[in-house]
């Protein structure tokens, strides 16, 4: 039976998430499959990838042929270096715990970019908010001296008009004593 490793799509229109499968080539996208080995959510970013790594590399050293997606994510995730580790294990290219210690510094690596990355879009998210914020106190000061001015011309009117009506009552007081 020859097997593949495919996205079998979830989720509503215009939000799917992916979970990671082993199915049989013949079977449908959507359809029957093997093994569900891990999901995958290009909705985040960065994407999130959740996978069962010893069962991933299990099936690809079966033999398993990935989509071209599924094969960027196993990659990403490491599950190909490894498989390459273990075959100069088998070469007898170095021991088992220098294959371990080569994965693991890799694996440090990429997840230093990952945070460098989930830091960057954070910060800029953080930066975004902040001129939002300086923008609308901007807004808000411009319509409280508007606010002012406007307070300020009324009053300045009603003074005149008290003033006004001051003036004509001490002239009508005036002629009458």
């Amino acid at each position: 039976m020859a097997t593949k490793i495919r996205l079998q799509r979830h989720g509503r229109k215009g939000y799917a998430f992916y979970s990671i499968v082993i199915a049989d080539v013949r079977a449908p996208r959507d359809g029957r499959f093997t093994e569900k080995i891990g999901t995958y959510n290009p909705n985040t970013n960065p994407a999130t990838v959740d996978l069962k790594f010893d069962r991933a590399l299990y099936w690809v050293e079966c033999g398993a042929q990935p989509t071209d997606t599924v094969r960027n994510i196993l990659s990403g995730e490491g599950v190909y270096l490894m498989k390459h580790l273990k075959g100069g294990v088998k070469k007898g290219a170095f021991d088992e715990a220098a294959a371990q210690a080569k994965f693991e510094a890799w694996k440090a690596e990429h997840q230093k970019g990952v945070k460098a990355v989930s830091d960057k879009l954070a910060a800029e998210k953080k930066a975004t908010a902040a001129a939002a914020l300086e923008a609308e106190k901007k807004a808000n000061e411009a319509i409280a001296q508007k606010v002012a001015e406007k307070k300020a011309a009324e009053a300045a009117a009603k003074a005149e008009a008290e003033a006004a009506a001051a003036a004509a009552e001490t002239p009508a007081e005036e002629t009458e004593a």
